[in-house]
């Protein structure tokens, strides 16, 4: 989805040039979630009394040319102490690509108060009769419009609130998810942060050291009259920080004190939709939650709310990627990048989770919590697209290690269906951001219920994360492109360690979690052996990639690679592409078959592989011409076909791990051969945080 940078630089001196490369890097980091248009919003070349406007339909690059064509108005030379600079890369919702329709939306011609936007604003059509009414006129189609629309029509009719107020009247009419960053003529110097439903993070580089590891949450005097001016954090009865409060998160000077800045100290604040647009600048992030107004007034950073919901602070997070992590490197994609590190990605997953010499596998995340688990009446796996395949892939694990019924569901279909969930339920929210939009509304559902939440995420600070009782990181490390591949295997593995926790006290399950842990000690240098067949899977490629659709066949520990590899060839190719259940060739996909189909057939020998080998035959009966991927040294398996795919042997329950990845080579070598974009299909983001 969308991608919002911001950058205020408080007593840090930096040419506009800087600030305008800045801001053009931010958004290139973010380029990877999808979009179609970009634009930045500076101050004007000679004065923060206007505000500038750069926009661009097309990549960050028409952005940055267009920017380049215009350094004589910009002033490049032009040096600020104090600025405020936001940036957003579109991806169109309401309104074609176009430069009037991209961020940042403004208020009216003079530019008095702009708005950069992620998410969608349900209630927008119902707000712009109203501002018509009022008399605003719109230049576009968006509803991002309304926002900046609506703070100028508040601005007039309170004239002297101050902008962090204006931002909370404003988010107070709004319905759906936003996350926004407000600048203003009016509060030159000052940026306003708000966020829900949509993530938001603010950077923090300063000088001097934080004194604080938290930053107290200040609550609405007019919404909350029994609140007192006690001190930095006081709230009717909440809890101080654990440390001193640094004195650049300060109590803001409408409740106790007049802010000054810190001693002369310069400050820098970022804030991005993502972290992967902050790192390379500082490591130390705070994660706001819905309802979150972050304010930058005089370089002191603090955060309020209307409501008094959550905690009472915000830690101050400090992250672990690399920004190593998110560069190419020697491939030619993120995707591709990603795929050859899933040897590495797994170990991750793994590292200090599993003694191998005494077979024991240990999950802080839920330690706690697991003889509660032992106790439910079920359990429910809850995902969207590759998530939701990551929990087909381990239910029939699941099913064996905990002797318990394991329901799986789409999120969105299963709040359409006001599911029936009991306090009893242990629920898995399984995202790879841990922000989509969909999950996060079916874990409130369940949670709202009593029931027990287990967030599976590969992003620590996440709101799965935030809001689940206990749970599981993933550790897969960032992953940029947008279809996933490393996620997507380290799912598996955390789901597989889960039912080997489960099963821990069971000594009838002793053999089998012998063989799987053994499995699992071996299972990097399987992958490795995997992306050597990298040369064929191209050879394969090469023949299909013109074809118009393609059918993926198998059955057991395999249907969930059937339906993952449909889903990365349909997302990155745009070919027609189907994962089938083997067992349901009779019912219907078999009229498919003859000998123009591009047919792949998954078998392995395991308990279904007399099952998929009566498959085979009926597709070779029917002229079908299918490329395997078998096992190594499976001759019985491979003289039905003129190309098949080896695989190392393992065991049962992670053959799935190893068979996707054939999956993930040959749709990332057809989206290449059609020339199509790997890191970034179109209409696709990589995170979706609107339903």
């Amino acid at each position: 989805m969308c991608g919002i940078f911001a950058y205020l630089n408080h007593l840090t001196p930096r040419t506009r040039k800087e600030i305008l490369d800045l801001l053009i890097k931010g958004l290139q980091r973010l380029e990877y979630r999808g979009y179609d248009s970009a634009g930045v919003g500076v101050d004007g070349p000679t004065s923060n009394a206007n505000i500038t406007l750069v926009k661009a339909t097309g990549k960050v690059k028409q952005l940055e040319e267009k920017i380049l064509e215009n350094k004589e108005f910009l002033n490049f030379d032009g040096v600020h102490t104090v600025h405020v600079g936001i940036a957003h890369t579109r991806w169109a919702t309401h309104g074609a690509p176009s430069d009037v329709n991209c961020h940042p939306q403004r208020s009216g011609e003079n530019n008095e108060f702009v708005v950069v936007h992620n998410g969608i604003i349900t209630n927008y059509k119902d707000i712009k009769q109203f501002l018509i009414s009022k008399g605003m006129m719109f230049e576009s189609e968006t509803d991002t419009e309304i926002i900046a629309k609506l703070i100028k029509l508040i601005r007039i009719q309170n004239p002297n609130d101050g902008f962090r107020q204006l931002v909370e009247k404003t988010i107070a009419q709004l319905e759906g998810a936003f996350a926004c960053v407000f600048k203003s003529t009016s509060f030159p110097g000052e940026c306003v942060a708000t966020r829900r439903g949509s993530p938001l993070l603010v950077g923090i580089k300063a000088e001097s050291a934080l004194e604080s590891d938290h930053i107290p949450v200040q609550y609405s005097l007019d919404e909350d009259p029994r609140m007192v001016k006690h001190g930095a954090s006081e709230v009717a009865g909440s809890p101080a920080p654990r440390k001193k409060t640094s004195a650049m998160f300060r109590v803001d000077a409408d409740q106790t004190e007049e802010i000054h800045p810190s001693d002369g100290d310069s400050v820098e604040y970022f804030f991005a939709s993502d972290a992967s647009a902050i790192i390379e600048h500082t490591n130390r992030v705070i994660y706001l939650e819905d309802d979150d107004v972050a304010a930058c007034k005089q370089g002191v950073l603090s955060i309020h709310r209307i409501n008094r919901e959550g905690d009472s602070s915000r830690e101050i997070t400090t992250l672990k990627m690399e920004i190593q992590q998110i560069m190419k490197g020697n491939f030619s994609s993120f995707m591709q990048k990603e795929i050859f590190e899933q040897p590495e990605s797994v170990v991750n997953t793994m590292r200090g989770r599993i003694n191998y010499e005494q077979e024991t596998v240990t999950l802080g995340g839920i330690k706690t919590y697991v003889p509660e688990i032992r106790r439910c009446r079920r359990l429910l796996m809850i995902g969207c697209g590759t998530s939701y395949h990551s929990a087909i892939a381990t239910r029939q694990l699941l099913e064996e290690l905990t002797e318990l019924p394991v329901m799986i569901d789409l999120a969105s279909d299963f709040l359409d269906r006001n599911t029936p969930i009991f306090r009893d339920d242990v629920c898995f929210f399984i995202s790879q951001s841990g922000e989509t939009a969909d999950t996060l509304g079916a874990l409130r559902y369940c949670k709202s219920r009593g029931a027990l939440i287990v967030g599976i995420t590969n992003t620590v600070g996440s709101t799965i994360c935030r809001e689940s009782h206990c749970g599981v990181h993933i550790n897969a490390g960032p992953e940029i492109g947008v279809a996933s591949t490393k996620a997507y295997t380290s799912q598996i593995l955390s789901l597989v360690l889960f039912a080997l926790v489960m099963a821990e006290d069971r000594i009838s399950l002793q053999a089998r979690r012998s063989e799987i842990i053994q499995g699992l000690r071996q299972l990097p240098d399987l992958i490795r052996k995997v992306l050597d067949l990298d040369g064929k899977v191209l050879t394969i490629a090469k023949e299909l990639y013109k074809k118009r659709s393609l059918l993926i066949m198998g059955r057991g520990f395999n249907f969930a690679t059937c339906l993952e590899g449909a889903l990365k060839v349909k997302e990155l190719t745009y070919m027609h592409s189907e994962g089938i259940q083997s067992g349901e060739l009779k019912h219907g996909p078999l009229a498919l078959v003859d000998s123009t189909v591009p047919i792949i057939m998954i078998i392995t020998r395991d308990c279904v592989f007399t099952k998929c080998m009566n498959a085979l035959q009926q597709v070779t009966a029917r002229d079908g011409r299918p490329i395997l991927i078998c096992e190594e040294g499976d001759t019985e398996t491979m003289k039905w076909s003129e190309h098949a795919l080896e695989i190392p042997r393992t065991v049962d329950a992670l053959q799935g791990i190893l068979t996707v990845i054939p999956m993930q080579l040959l749709s990332y070598h057809l989206a290449v051969l059609r020339e199509c974009n790997v890191d970034c299909p179109r209409n696709l983001a990589k995170s979706v945080t609107v339903e």
